[in-house]
């Protein structure tokens, strides 16, 4: 298919791609090829795309790739190039081939449908759910309606939400029924959580609450008016945000009245830290975590770094499921690399993030930048340090983040709070925020 004497994409922006390939550096040429997706030849994208391709072993878009960059023009080239690339994890490379795909053959739903799946995963969703009302009048009410209300809710279309929802009947194959209701519980939320603050596209806590059920606790200040809207990019974490966050849990417990009587730690060092500091904060008794504990605050520092440990990843399976008074606080939410449960309650949301524990970023005697050190006392200590805490800094310094701003939220939307299961959550909705690669 491809060989060293296959004809080379003519471009100098796809050319720069090409020669990282010279090098076997796929992930580089793939992040050169992002921005030009949509603005380059689909033929010549696929050239690039299949070598990336070939190194990487993936056969089947390695196939697709070649048959598309032969004949650009056929539908069915276009449609199995774009659903290889969704398949391998690239469906930003997928869209305009898909959209080409059904430019041409209006009528397919296969192409329709493939072409949303690509929109979602790369968080386009108003674009996904204009697809769908295109065709609203030949849509099959499962998937497409409900892609139709998935989307417009994602997109922060409330009113089309609420529109198509109300002619979406149950669905008869039961696959359906857990995403049905999923659909259900997060307009509930929506409403409970539009009596609350604007839903609009700055209102992070509120969209995180209707999409997730997460009730989110602080909202960065960093570049809020720039780019950021309450997320953070990187974040050297600290002892005193740590206890920030810890105290602002007791906040929302407080205003939702639940009441827990144990915290259960998760098994890796950072939350183990996290969970004796939440004890000490919460005052009730700290317990390892076992599964059909009711009644219990489970205390992750990072979700994903508990997954990381294969003991952490199997509690993690049993978080999915809710039981009666339980509730799963993160402290530090990845929300570019989302885990695979979504948390209840969340202190902040970051891109990465240091430990106050781990090496940290400082800078050297010589002026440079290096890496400090890793605190290594025993799990005790540390949590004994942010219980008794240096100085968390004063709600009046964040007035727009204030605790009784957050606890007015919590009140108002308790009624459908820690309702339903806690699927993963693959997008970041109708709020945007800067990503950095």
């Amino acid at each position: 298919m491809f060989s060293r004497r296959d004809r080379r994409p003519t471009s100098p922006e796809l050319l720069q791609a090409w020669e990282r390939l010279d090098t076997g550096d796929v992930p580089g040429a793939l992040r050169l090829l992002r921005p030009l997706a949509e603005a380059q030849p689909l033929a010549e994208i696929a050239l690039v795309v299949g070598r990336a391709a070939r190194t990487a072993g993936f056969d089947d878009l390695h196939r697709a790739a070649a048959a598309l960059a032969a004949r650009p023009e056929e539908p069915q080239k276009l449609y199995d190039f774009g659903y290889a690339c969704i398949e391998r994890g690239v469906p930003n490379l997928a869209v305009p081939a898909l959209r080409e795909a059904h430019r041409r053959v209006p009528g397919s739903a296969a192409a329709m449908r493939e072409l949303v799946s690509a929109y979602e995963r790369e968080n386009r969703h108003r674009e996904a759910a204009d697809v769908l009302l295109a065709r609203e009048e030949d849509l099959a009410d499962w998937p497409d309606r409900y892609l139709l209300v998935h989307n417009a809710l994602l997109a922060g279309d409330l009113p089309l939400a609420r529109r198509e929802h109300a002619s979406l009947p149950d669905p008869d194959d039961p696959r359906w029924l857990p995403a049905h209701d999923r659909l259900r519980r997060m307009l509930r939320r929506a409403d409970s959580a539009a009596s609350a603050g604007p839903l609009d596209r700055t209102d992070l806590r509120g969209w995180q609450f209707v999409m997730g059920g997460t009730l989110l606790g602080t909202l960065s200040p960093f570049g809020f008016d720039e780019g950021m809207t309450g997320r953070y990019a990187w974040l050297q974490d600290s002892h005193e945000q740590c206890l920030r966050g810890l105290l602002r849990l007791k906040a929302v417990l407080g205003a939702a009245g639940v009441r827990p009587r144990s915290v259960s730690l998760l098994p890796d060092r950072s939350s183990r830290i996290l969970g004796l500091a939440a004890a000490e904060v919460l005052g009730l008794p700290a317990r390892p975590f076992e599964p059909g504990r009711e009644d219990t605050v489970v205390v992750a520092y990072d979700l994903n770094e508990a997954a990381a440990e294969e003991e952490g990843a199997g509690i993690l399976g049993h978080l999915v499921q809710r039981l009666p008074g339980q509730v799963l606080h993160e402290h530090a939410g990845n929300w570019t690399d989302p885990p695979v449960v979504a948390a209840d309650s969340v202190t902040l949301l970051h891109q990465s993030v240091t430990a106050p524990w781990e090496g940290q970023l400082r800078q050297g005697d010589g002026g440079g930048v290096e890496r400090g050190p890793a605190d290594e006392r025993p799990v005790e200590e540390i949590a004994a340090q942010i219980t008794a805490g240096g100085p968390v800094p004063a709600d009046d310094e964040h007035p727009a983040d204030s605790v009784e701003r957050l606890t007015d939220f919590v009140t108002a939307v308790r009624g459908s709070w820690l309702d339903g299961d806690r699927p993963a959550l693959h997008t970041s909705g109708p709020v945007p925020s800067s990503r950095f690669a």
